[in-house]
């Protein structure tokens, strides 16, 4: 009986144990297919202003598909899924005045080219329809900002306003509309009232266009003015208190919630 145990001990096969080589090559894969990924698939940012509430709110930190928007290549083309740009998308883009170069904002395209913009008492007007804009949080509209709610009606006089945008912004009206040129967009914020978009800097060149958020994976209370402390100390000062309050301050019914 002895023997033949030790004779069916000897023949199990055992798995063989994963070398340090080995481990260090996976470890290697893995690593290289997350900076692929992040690097040109998928990009993090964090929301810094209140422009797009209440579809995306300060310290809302989302995921962007990089991929969707870019330029379709022969060879992958048929596998990746490319589409243009369409009403209604929800994109993150590279500011196209060059007083805010290297800033991403995230806004809400209402037009694309061709199309004929205008608004009339805070309602926009595309090809001469109104739309329907459920997502439009108006607490803060002022009936007296007439530049912002009777665009391109109104004369610019806005401080606010690029100086290269007053300039241009003659050139690309006709009769009450504004029309979008080819290769551009104009995008406004769902936060109408507090807004500072396409009415006044302008449109979005198609290569500013980074890719659209696809949901959000951690949201944290954050004060309205926080992307404004830029000082060292005030970045470590906000990270000891993300770390101290990440549970009882992280807005918890945010995570993963798709950004329409």
């Amino acid at each position: 009986m002895a023997k033949n145990k030790a004779k069916n001990d000897v023949g199990v096969d055992e798995k063989p144990r994963e070398t340090t080589v080995e481990f260090l090559a996976s470890l290697s894969a893995v690593l290289v297919t997350g900076l692929f990924i992040i690097t040109f698939v998928v990009q993090a940012f964090e929301i810094p202003s209140s422009s797009m509430e209440d579809t995306l709110l300060i310290g809302d930190h989302v995921f962007v598909n990089r991929v969707q928007f870019a330029p379709q290549t022969a060879s992958v083309g048929p596998l990746l899924p490319y589409r243009p740009v369409r009403h209604g998308d929800i994109v993150v883009f590279l500011h196209p005045d060059a007083a805010y170069a290297g800033t991403y904002v995230v806004k809400r395209i209402i037009g694309v080219p061709g199309d004929r913009i205008h608004l009339r008492n805070g309602e926009v007007y595309r090809n001469g329809e109104k739309l329907n804009e459920p997502y439009i949080n108006h607490d803060r509209d002022e009936p007296s900002d007439f530049y912002r709610n009777n665009f391109p009606a109104v004369p610019p006089s806005d401080p606010n306003i690029s100086p290269i945008w007053e300039t241009e912004l003659p050139s690309h009206i006709q009769g009450d509309d504004l029309v979008v040129p080819p290769g551009r967009y104009f995008a406004m914020g769902d936060h109408r009232g507090v807004s500072l978009d396409s009415r006044y800097w302008g449109f979005i060149p198609k290569e500013n266009i980074i890719g659209r958020p696809m949901f959000i994976y951690w949201s944290f209370d954050t004060p309205s003015d926080q992307y404004r402390k830029t000082d060292f100390g005030d970045r470590i000062g906000f990270l000891a208190h993300v770390v101290l309050h990440f549970f009882d301050e992280t807005r918890w019914r945010r995570t993963l919630k798709v950004v329409r």
